[in-house]
């Protein structure tokens, strides 16, 4: 018997998981770090103060990204457990409803009932409580909450992003820091979004110009207050 060639289809959709993590973790660094930094430098700080104010920024960033996302992934984790607890209760109580439930499950989604309740039928006598998870609550092993995993990739995001407008406060004078951060953070910015929305074949420009935007608008406000505050003090 000839083997059927096997079709292989690649899709970008598969990489909006991690891409958004990834790209969110990343342009906060990029832009809370800089905005910090800008706005210690617009207050006439000297260069040694705007290096600690940036340090200061890259851990507490990096610590609070990975707290908040550990914290809101480690909830999404109790309530899929709970769900799947109570639907292995239900599955032990009545069988036969859940039966039904899962074959008008596949009716909807385009079979007929016959074919639906084979499918039903073989899928619950393989693992009744994953077919439950999977096509009733929408939980696979794919989308399962990883709450440490989670966090160190947040934290990690974070510190590659801030990493930038920092190692320009080491290198950079303080008479052309406020320009250099600008300038390269933007771009890094542009270049970041480019990358984002060219992995998940998103149109390029309006990502580019979403973040560059949004990103100069808080460095612009940031560096505004530090420039006030170091006026009237």
């Amino acid at each position: 018997m000839a083997r059927i060639p096997r079709h292989r289809e690649h899709h970008r959709i598969g990489n909006i998981g991690w891409l958004r993590a990834a790209v969110l973790g990343a342009n906060d660094g990029i832009v809370s770090t800089a905005s910090l930094i800008l706005g210690v430098a617009a207050a006439h700080a000297d260069h040694s103060s705007i290096l600690v104010a940036g340090a200061a920024g890259l851990v507490a960033g990096a610590m609070s990204m990975a707290t908040g996302e550990y914290v809101s992934v480690s909830s999404q984790s109790d309530t899929e457990k709970a769900a799947l607890a109570e639907e292995g209760a239900e599955l032990e109580r009545d069988p036969e409803s859940e039966h039904r439930e899962l074959a008008a499950i596949y009716v909807r989604r385009g079979l007929n009932p016959s074919l639906a309740r084979q499918v039903a039928d073989k899928l619950m006598a393989h693992d009744a409580l994953q077919a439950h998870a999977r096509d009733e609550l929408g939980i696979s092993e794919v989308t399962t909450a990883k709450p440490l995993q989670a966090a160190l990739a947040s934290a990690c995001s974070f510190s590659a992003g801030a990493v930038l407008p920092l190692a320009i406060v080491a290198l950079v004078a303080v008479g052309h820091l406020i320009a250099t951060v600008v300038i390269a953070s933007l771009l890094s910015l542009a270049i970041l979004g480019g990358l984002a929305a060219y992995s998940g074949a998103a149109p390029l420009i309006p990502s580019i110009v979403r973040v560059t935007f949004w990103s100069a608008l808080a460095m612009a406000i940031t560096a505004g207050i530090g420039a006030l505050f170091g006026t009237t003090l």
